[in-house]
């Protein structure tokens, strides 16, 4: 009985809560608009690490997207789309580790106060974010892995104060490139964490549709 509900997806469905989709889509529309933001302020103060968290807020607005489509949707698709946002998490850690190299090979230290500004509005967004997301950070993988994405935005977004204040005393690019490396590591091991869990939920989904 439990084997042709499943085939037919009604057990595999969850009741949605109101709450969790309506902060998506907020999670979705700030990402989004900080990502031009970051993008245009990165360019202009010539921080790695303003850039790369640019790409973290696109990657995150396409994940709160893939979140939303699969919220409805049953453990194994859920999973799966959690998988997916891992190996992303990931990919962008890889990204800002290839980014960082090729700034510290230029050496140009970037501009302190653009960068600085850029950065406390972009803490405030994802503090925001992160406080709507909190209720919901021991659900499935999927719901897993958006709290994960909002908390290391707003980890980011400190570490990358930090880097401008560091970047104005001493007037070198290393602060900027030691909180890039930081949040690479923060991206690459946030990803397996979710990778990890979507596996392990992806495995019994998978026995029970079989």
């Amino acid at each position: 009985m439990a084997g042709s509900c499943c085939d037919s997806g009604c057990s595999a469905r969850i009741a949605v809560s109101p709450r969790f989709r309506k902060a998506l889509w907020v999670a979705l529309i700030i990402n989004a608009v900080m990502f031009a933001v970051e993008i245009v302020g990165g360019v202009k103060s010539g921080s790695v690490s303003l850039l790369a968290d640019a790409v973290d807020f696109a990657g995150d607005a396409a994940n709160y997207g893939i979140s939303l489509a699969v919220l409805s949707m049953g453990l194994m698709w859920r999973s799966r789309a959690a998988m997916v946002k891992g190996l992303s998490m990931a990919a962008f850690g890889l990204f800002v580790v290839g980014k960082t190299v090729w700034a510290g090979l230029a050496g140009v230290p970037p501009e302190p106060v653009t960068m600085g500004a850029i950065a406390t509005l972009a803490l405030l967004a994802n503090a925001g974010v992160a406080v709507m997301l909190y209720a919901f950070r021991d659900g499935d993988a999927n719901m897993r892995s958006v709290w994960l994405c909002s908390r290391n935005d707003a980890v980011g977004n400190v570490a990358v104060m930090l880097a401008a204040a560091g970047v104005f005393g001493t007037g070198s690019a290393w602060p900027d490139l030691a909180v890039a490396l930081i949040m690479a590591g923060l991206a690459l091991s946030s990803g397996v964490a979710v990778v990890r869990q979507a596996h392990r939920e992806l495995v019994p989904a998978q026995r029970i549709v079989a």
